[in-house]
């Protein structure tokens, strides 16, 4: 008879009566976690307590580490080592109040059979609500059943009615009253437009470039290539390295003409010489060849669009790719010719850029590109972060804000543009951002995300308006100075309602001149992704009849 090796079964303890266990799932970059560790030890404590208000005692899944400083889930691994100890049915929250890779978790998420809860606090100094809404995002595309809240104090009656019910349900329903279903779109021209363009993307097909997968744990950003080529969409699947070694085969001379042209419209870098702290110009630089070598990449491989990790490996070797994708997005952008110098690429307009290579925005990015660009507008768009917001003299309006990758045209011209140094918490070999505040006027904002394993489309209304200066200053100190924002209201969604809604960490948006056009775009654009299979969602107030 054989005498195998047979695994010890592991033995986890069974669950206390009202006990729910924690977890915080955290960067992959240290500095990130040792830093934002004290606001995740306050929101914590702040959970805690409301839970001990009613009979419930929350237990740490994982003590604090005593060589790292912090008690954040730092990689698979780890997380992995930790799901190992939490009993299976046991009620599971997990407390985001920093920026979290969402892969550290997912796997234990996956197969937990008990309740889970994904809270965050509501507030703007760490991209918390960043977090937890990607997090979201990924186990909505996972088909995982799950509950999500957030507040701003954890003192408000409606966290305490949420905490509450979960405890004695398991579930918290929100309001979802605001989302329907994209009606039967009466005949027009931007619907026959929108049509017109799924037709010659199927016939044509496109492809989108991603250099590496997977940006910061974002498993919601990963489409499968069976959902996207039934768009008519493929992917060329690029290294970064690949990249790398084209901005070494860009010349300084090259590189020294994006500046020359980014000063001449107007632009100032705010620079010093202290490489670890300031912005240098041998950063701008490295930016400037990135941009140069990216549209290169692009000719060669025929992208229509393409996305560029870089938080992940680039981060160690270059600085910040933003400055680089604000100038793809744009259509006012210096120019770059191929390598023999005989042809200056994509002339006159905008080049797509997904960025942290999120495959829904590509999309996204790729559609609005040619649906602005067909009815004679401005197509150049970009993602935001959902980072935070506030009441302001009786309207709610969200602080959307991105690391510093927005077009020109979108803060009033690049003369309304400042390069500040990315921080060193985040982008340890530093670069320029594209700093200011975004321009008012009517905007789309949506966003194309994975759910019950099809593609699914929300599309807003939305305005961006202008805020007095001391408030702006006031909302960027409270967030990431250095990084674009956007004064965003949106028609007639709450903030509840957006947070339970959005299944992204990012949202999409793009400019059109008037109330009006904003409509009519929106239409074509909803027409198009109809035609192309997506499920698309109206999401609050929305002028369909144009």
């Amino acid at each position: 008879m054989n005498s195998y090796a047979l695994p010890t079964v592991r033995t986890v303890p069974t669950v206390p009566p009202k006990t729910a266990y924690l977890i915080a799932s955290g960067d992959l970059r240290e500095s990130a976690n040792v830093a934002g560790w004290p606001t995740q030890m306050a929101l914590e404590a702040a959970v805690g307590e409301v839970f001990a208000d009613f009979g419930w005692t929350v237990v740490r899944a994982n003590p604090v580490d005593p060589a790292t400083g912090h008690g954040f889930i730092s990689s698979q691994r780890m997380g992995m080592e930790v799901f190992a100890t939490i009993p299976q049915e046991a009620p599971l929250i997990v407390a985001e109040a920093v920026w979290q890779y969402s892969h550290h978790v997912l796997h234990g998420l996956r197969t937990h059979r008990g309740p889970i809860l994904t809270v965050a606090n509501f507030a703007g100094d760490w991209p918390g609500l960043v977090g937890l809404l990607g997090l979201n995002a990924g186990m909505t595309k996972m088909e995982r059943e799950y509950s999500t809240i957030w507040s701003v104090d954890f003192k408000d009656d409606w966290f305490r009615e949420g905490i509450r019910t979960w405890t004695e349900t398991g579930r918290i329903e929100h309001d979802q009253r605001h989302v329907q279903a994209l009606p039967a779109l009466a005949p027009s021209a931007e619907r026959e437009l929108g049509v017109a363009l799924a037709d010659q993307l199927l016939a044509d097909k496109a492809i989108i470039g991603v250099l590496d997968e997977g940006c910061m744990g974002m498993y919601n950003a990963i489409f499968d290539d069976e959902l996207l080529n039934g768009l008519g969409i493929y992917k060329e699947r690029l290294s970064q390295s690949a990249l790398y070694a084209e901005m070494l085969r860009v010349s300084d001379d090259e590189a020294a003409e994006v500046g020359v042209w980014l000063r001449g419209r107007g632009m100032e870098f705010k620079t010093g010489t202290d490489e670890a702290t300031e912005l240098t110009e041998t950063q701008l630089t490295w930016q400037y060849k990135m941009y140069i070598a990216a549209l290169r990449m692009a000719d060669d491989f025929g992208l229509d669009a393409i996305g560029i990790q870089y938080q992940q490996g680039l981060k160690d070797l270059v600085p910040a790719s933003d400055l680089a994708e604000g100038l793809l997005n744009s259509t006012e952008r210096p120019p770059v010719r191929s390598r023999d110098g005989s042809r200056v690429l994509h002339d006159g307009l905008a080049f797509p850029h997904f960025n942290e290579a999120d495959e829904g925005v590509a999309v996204d990015a790729l559609i609005t590109d040619r649906i602005w660009r067909a009815m004679g507008l401005l197509p150049d768009n970009t993602l935001h972060d959902v980072r935070w917001g506030e009441d302001y003299d009786g309207q709610f309006v969200w602080v959307y804000e991105i690391s510093g990758s927005v077009p020109g045209s979108h803060l009033g011209g690049w003369d309304k543009a400042e390069g500040w140094r990315q921080s060193p918490v985040f982008f340890p070999a530093g670069g320029s951002t594209i700093n200011g505040v975004s321009k008012p006027g009517e905007v789309v904002i949506s966003r194309i995300f994975i759910a019950d394993g099809c593609l699914n489309a929300d599309i807003f209304r939305g305005s961006v308006i202008e805020l007095p200066e001391e408030e702006t200053k006031r909302r960027k100190q409270a967030t990431n100075p250095e990084w674009p924002i956007a004064h965003v209201v949106l028609h007639d969604v709450t903030r509840n309602q957006f947070m339970a809604r959005h299944k992204a960490n990012h949202a999409q948006l793009v400019y059109a001149p008037d109330a009006e056009t904003a409509d009519k775009a929106l239409v074509a654009k909803a027409a198009m992704l109809d035609a192309l299979g997506v499920k698309v969602n109206i999401v609050g107030t929305v002028n369909l009849d144009i």
